[in-house]
C-alpha cells in the first residue's frame, strides 16, 4: 500500500491516511472485501502513532468505507455510489471555494472563472 503524508501540508496525519485510502476505495484500487493492514503494521510501516492509524481507520467506518470485524480485521465496504457521490460533491465545493477566494485576491470575474472551469473541463472530455 502507497501512502504518502506530508508533515508540512498543515493536514493532520490521520486526515492524510483517510483521504488517501477514501481515493483507493473509490478507484478500486482497494478492493470491495478486501482486508486492510492492521492499524499495528501499518503504524509501523509509515513510521506514525497506532493512535493516528486507529484515528484514520475510525473515520473512514464512520464514513461507511471499511467495516471491522472483531479479532479478524478490517474490510472494504461495497461501494454505495450515493455515499461516493455525495463524498467527492463536498470535496469538490472545498476546491470551489478555494478557487473563488484566489479569483477574489485577483478580481477575476466569475465570467473568467466560469470560462475557466469549462475549458478544463472541455479539454479532460476531449474525444
Amino acid at each position: 500500500m502507497n501512502i504518502i503524508l506530508s508533515n508540512s501540508s498543515g493536514v493532520p496525519i490521520y486526515e492524510q491516511i483517510e483521504q488517501q485510502l477514501k481515493d483507493m476505495i473509490i478507484a478500486g484500487t482497494l478492493a470491495e472485501g478486501e482486508m486492510l493492514p492492521s492499524m499495528r503494521f501499518l503504524a509501523k510501516e509509515l513510521r506514525i502513532s497506532l493512535i493516528t492509524t486507529k484515528r484514520a481507520y475510525e473515520e473512514l467506518e464512520r464514513d461507511g468505507f471499511i467495516e471491522t470485524r472483531v479479532g479478524i480485521g478490517c474490510f472494504v465496504k461495497p461501494k454505495n455510489m450515493d455515499m461516493v457521490r455525495e463524498q467527492t460533491m463536498c470535496q469538490m465545493e472545498e476546491h470551489l471555494n478555494e478557487a473563488v477566494s484566489k479569483a477574489d485576491l485577483c478580481d477575476v470575474s466569475l465570467k473568467e472563472l466560469t470560462d475557466i472551469l469549462t475549458i478544463i473541463y472541455e479539454e479532460r472530455h476531449k474525444k
